[in-house]
């Protein structure tokens, strides 16, 4: 009891003032530290003060560290890669058995836009395809959502963030279509597909002027149905993709 009545009748060091004045100060020299390094700082300065009290004198003082902002983590523990089930075996004998899709990237008068599409390896026909100012999961998911019914199917695409993502591993088992993925590094693990996409801009962007998006997607789409229905292929005995599938469904 005696300790006690001493202890009351000393003037305290660490009343409010001080103690928000020290506050001021840390906070300004540190302003990424919270209330629980804040106190730390003060006890070190031989001001012993409960972490409590530091918290709620800062809130009070509209006080608060300056969090450094997140960054969004991305890593592999989402991503599907599936076996080479190609192997660099592009020919089919019969339709929609083995698939090809990859993205490339068509310059316009005000950036770029991006093309999305899946060839059916047996007549190089374009069977789906996708256009969008967005290179992300949401342009190979709308490609996929176009595909008509192949089930059994192998759809080879190489490792990128869109084919690897857990949405599309999921996409293609609702479509009954098996996975497959180049190995890392080998572009020429999925050739077809680049093959298309040198012919689409060489033939159509003859000139090195870009267009407006609205110009260039119609061009696109145009080339397309150009490819399918008209442009004949030595590989194919002189016929275009579609009178090739048709020749032989007849």
């Amino acid at each position: 009891s005696g300790y006690y009545k001493w202890k009351k009748s000393v003037p305290k060091q660490d009343n409010n003032e001080d103690i928000v004045e020290y506050i001021k100060a840390i906070h300004s020299l540190r302003p990424f530290y919270g209330y629980r390094r804040i106190t730390t700082t003060l006890h070190r300065e031989g001001l012993i003060v409960n972490h409590k009290r530091v918290h709620r004198l800062m809130q009070k003082l509209g006080i608060q560290s300056v969090i450094r902002k997140k960054r969004r983590y991305v890593g592999k523990s989402g991503s599907i890669v599936f076996p080479n089930l190609l192997g660099r075996d592009f020919k089919s004998d019969v339709p929609g058995k083995k698939l090809a899709t990859d993205i490339t990237y068509l310059p316009t008068s005000s950036g770029f836009i991006y093309l999305s599409a899946v060839q059916d390896l047996h007549n190089t026909e374009i069977i789906a395809y996708s256009l969008s100012a967005r290179n992300d999961l949401e342009l190979v998911l709308a490609t996929l959502s176009r595909l008509p019914a192949m089930p059994g199917a192998v759809l080879h695409s190489d490792q990128g963030f869109q084919y690897t993502h857990k949405t599309s591993q999921e996409r293609l088992g609702s479509l009954q279509i098996l996975g497959s993925h180049s190995r890392k590094g080998n572009c020429l693990d999925n050739a077809c597909a680049e093959s298309f996409f040198s012919h689409l801009k060489t033939e159509l962007f003859t000139d090195n002027q870009p267009l407006p998006k609205d110009e260039t997607i119609a061009l696109v789409e145009a080339y397309i149905l150009f490819y399918n229905k008209e442009r004949f292929q030595k590989r194919l005995g002189q016929l275009s993709p579609v009178e090739y599938r048709e020749k032989l469904a007849a």
